[in-house]
């Protein structure tokens, strides 16, 4: 059952991508563009993904566990370090430069559009090379937490 969860949540998201336009880079670039055409759309759609998880997540944590695992998986608070705003800076400029975001591109891969197909190859490379160099982080897998609110 978990597994038809998974596949469901990844269709809603991925529907919803496509339905509010966000798996085109225009939309992207014309958010990003603040001094020109700018396209406010993008922060319509921020602000009714934040709406949902903030009510959603409050809903959730109430409950003693989830409805299809243990218990739920809550990352541990690391503080910001280096590679976290490496990370976050580089993960910025590529989406203000190509217009793709990783789900958006995986979504819009099924098109075969040459830009899209160049991007996701990119982004597995780099994930690829990331695990080559980080060896230790790579397969790592984060304990469950149990939410305790």
């Amino acid at each position: 059952m978990r597994l038809v969860s998974v596949f469901f949540s990844a269709v809603l998201f991925a529907v919803g991508l496509g339905i509010s336009g966000m798996t085109q880079p225009t939309k992207i670039i014309g958010f990003l563009d603040i001094f020109g055409a700018w396209d406010p759309s993008l922060a319509f759609v921020m602000a009714g993904a934040v709406g949902v998880n903030v009510i959603l997540y409050r809903l959730s944590i109430k409950r003693l566990r989830p409805l299809f695992a243990s218990a739920f998986a809550v990352p541990p608070r690391n503080t910001v370090n280096l590679s976290l705003v490496t990370g976050a800076a580089l993960f910025g400029v590529g989406w203000g430069l190509s217009g793709y975001c990783p789900g958006p591109a995986l979504v819009s891969s099924v098109t075969g559009w040459g830009s899209v197909l160049a991007f996701v190859g990119a982004m597995l490379a780099g994930m690829y090379l990331y695990q080559r160099l980080h060896p230790r982080s790579a397969g790592v897998r984060h304990e469950r937490y149990a939410v305790s609110d």
